[in-house]
């Protein structure tokens, strides 16, 4: 099994990287897991508490299930991963069953803080994209999305998406093999193609051994 950690700040393009990525693949032999369906349960929370979590400051992530669960996948068991909701804050009591795949794809915004998740990276991307561009893309997001108006959009990006990015997104950007420029008007596609090269290299040498 080969696991790939994408991360970046928020709006950066993470999810069309892994879209462009995974078009280039066998959908069979792919699973996506996303760092959001980790946020730490906060059900018990009245909503007007939840509101107020700091949900990019790495303590709201939980690293601990997520890593159980990877390596879970990596030694051939079923996962089930659980659902979260950003119109309720909270975890929503589903589950999302995943079986192992031969490659497994973790994007978030802070996959790369975690030591001992980077540590089950084979490899580790971080996509990179202006700060006014990545605002532009959170804005249109959380307004069509998740039913967010714009003066709560800013008042949390000035409150905690820009400090947390200063400080832990962005200089989680030293731990990765790959970075990829994401600007509106560059695209790089060889380093996707670089990403995708790694992967079917990969698999091609596991079933050689298989």
């Amino acid at each position: 099994m080969l696991i790939i950690g994408i991360a970046g700040g928020t709006g950066s393009g993470k999810t069309t990287v892994v879209h462009n990525v995974l078009n280039q693949l066998s959908a069979e032999d792919v699973i996506v897991i996303s760092q959001d369906n980790y946020y730490r349960d906060s059900s018990h929370l009245p909503f007007e508490e939840r509101v107020q979590i700091n949900f990019d400051h790495p303590r709201s992530i939980d690293f601990e299930l997520l890593v159980s669960d990877l390596k879970k996948l990596r030694s051939g068991q079923t996962i089930a991963q659980p659902v979260y909701s950003f119109l309720t804050h909270s975890r929503t009591g589903e589950s999302l069953i995943t079986p192992p795949k031969k490659v497994v794809i973790v994007e978030g915004i802070l996959v790369l803080t975690n030591p001992e998740l980077r540590d089950l990276f084979d490899l580790k991307v971080f996509v990179h994209a202006d700060s006014d561009e990545r605002l532009i893309r959170r804005i249109r997001r959380d307004i069509q999305e998740r039913g967010r108006d714009l003066d709560e959009v800013i008042s949390r990006y000035q409150k905690t998406l820009k400090p947390m990015h200063d400080q832990f997104i962005e200089p989680s950007k030293m731990h990765a093999d790959i970075i990829i420029p994401n600007e509106r008007k560059t695209r790089n596609f060889a380093a996707i193609d670089v990403i995708t090269s790694v992967i079917t290299n990969r698999l091609k040498v596991n079933n050689e051994h298989a």
